[in-house]
């Protein structure tokens, strides 16, 4: 990834917090030192493993997912980024890749949270370790918020994805086995709606689809709002779905495979 792109994609914020106590830390696979922060609601069924956009931190989010958790009676995990608010290292598509890599792994073997109890939230560029983790390890569902098809296809409306380009969700969604929920604005100014289109279309094909929630009107930084209370209903009905339906025969041989 050359530096210009990277410089491009990943804009970290100033920290907006300091050293808490809620917080704790998880070191990935690259030994790098990152926070993260559990929201538990008693009685809950699925914990959400919430992956950020871009422009913000674990600071930023924290309130909202505290209401969030009471709303839909959920648990929150999330986690920073490698090179964003008090993390080390640098942000690399990698990195990101890392990062939630060993989110997964202390939910799974800290917090004993089954893989069938774990739904990746991912938002922006936060669709796109949300992606991979679901491509690599089994979970129960995904839900990608503005997704991108790919970084390059931002810009431009390409068919093919070019040599250097990142987060390609569009040649990774495939893989994934678990069901899919696509959410986007219609006037999302960032990452146009037609990306989302792309990417639930991909499902439709590959039989993951979850009917998709297109918010007329929408921007990208401030759908929920926008949205109002339909968007906290539209995603209770994607977890009571994935509450009631049986488990896919494809994703339990992927979780067999991973030897869960």
């Amino acid at each position: 990834m050359g530096n210009g792109l990277a410089k491009l994609v990943f804009q970290p914020p100033q920290s907006s917090y300091g050293k808490d106590p809620n917080l704790f830390w998880l070191t990935t696979s690259r030994e790098e030192v990152i926070p993260a922060f559990f929201i538990r609601r008693q009685d809950s069924h699925f914990t959400l493993l919430f992956s950020h956009g871009n422009a913000e931190d674990l600071g930023l989010i924290i309130r909202y997912f505290r209401e969030l958790s009471h709303i839909l009676h959920v648990n929150v995990f999330s986690y920073e980024y490698t090179g964003y608010g008090m993390s080390t290292g640098q942000p690399q598509e990698a990195a990101v890749y890392a990062d939630i890599e060993a989110a997964f792994k202390y939910l799974r073997e800290e917090l004993r949270i089954p893989w069938s109890q774990i739904v990746p939230y991912g938002r922006s560029i936060g669709t796109a370790p949300s992606i991979h983790l679901a491509k690599t390890a089994p979970v129960r569902g995904i839900i990608l918020q503005s997704p991108m098809v790919s970084i390059y296809r931002i810009p431009f409306r390409l068919r093919f994805t070019l040599p250097g380009d990142i987060f390609t969700n569009i040649d990774k969604i495939g893989d994934v086995c678990c069901p899919v929920f696509v959410i986007h604005g219609t006037r999302d100014e960032i990452v146009p709606v037609w990306h989302g289109q792309a990417l639930h279309e991909m499902c439709v094909k590959k039989g993951i689809a979850y009917e998709a929630y297109v918010v007329e009107g929408g921007d990208h930084n401030n759908l929920e709002m926008q949205a109002g209370d339909v968007f906290y209903e539209r995603v209770a009905r994607f977890l009571e779905h994935l509450k009631r339906a049986a488990i896919s025969e494809k994703l339990q041989r992927q979780a067999e495979r991973a030897g869960f």
